[in-house]
């Protein structure tokens, strides 16, 4: 028996979404608490925490957009933010600052975010 996903409302979508992406802050926020206190690793965790709480704060706003032409602009923002996340988590790899194995799946979701909020933005186009 083939299991069929039912569609979901925009409302349930948006919903599902914010609590994803405020999970990922609330990842990163654990991530940081352990990072070394040395100032160069604290200076790109607290670029890290930024823009991934930047990430769910918002989306949260763009939500609460008046118009299409602000959604696109505010989800605009959104995606920058998921980007520059992404990127801070690599610098974090890439330096050896963090072991790779710990950050796959921060990585993960920093990826799979950056892809849906690009489709969200193309859908949304005023």
């Amino acid at each position: 028996m083939d299991i069929v996903e039912e569609p979901i409302s925009n409302y349930e979508f948006g919903e599902q979404f914010k609590k994803r992406t405020k999970d990922f802050a609330l990842r990163v926020i654990r991530l940081y608490k352990t990072l070394p206190k040395d100032d160069l690793e604290r200076t790109i965790g607290r670029q890290l925490l930024r823009s991934a709480t930047s990430v769910a704060a918002n989306y949260r706003a763009a939500c609460r957009a008046r118009s299409k032409r602000e959604f696109f602009a505010k989800i605009s923002i959104v995606l920058e933010e998921a980007d520059e996340s992404q990127f801070w988590l690599e610098v974090l790899e890439e330096g050896e600052i963090i072991a790779a194995e710990r950050l796959c799946l921060l990585k993960q979701e920093a990826g799979e975010l950056v892809a849906l909020l690009t489709r969200i933005r193309l859908k949304s186009t005023p």
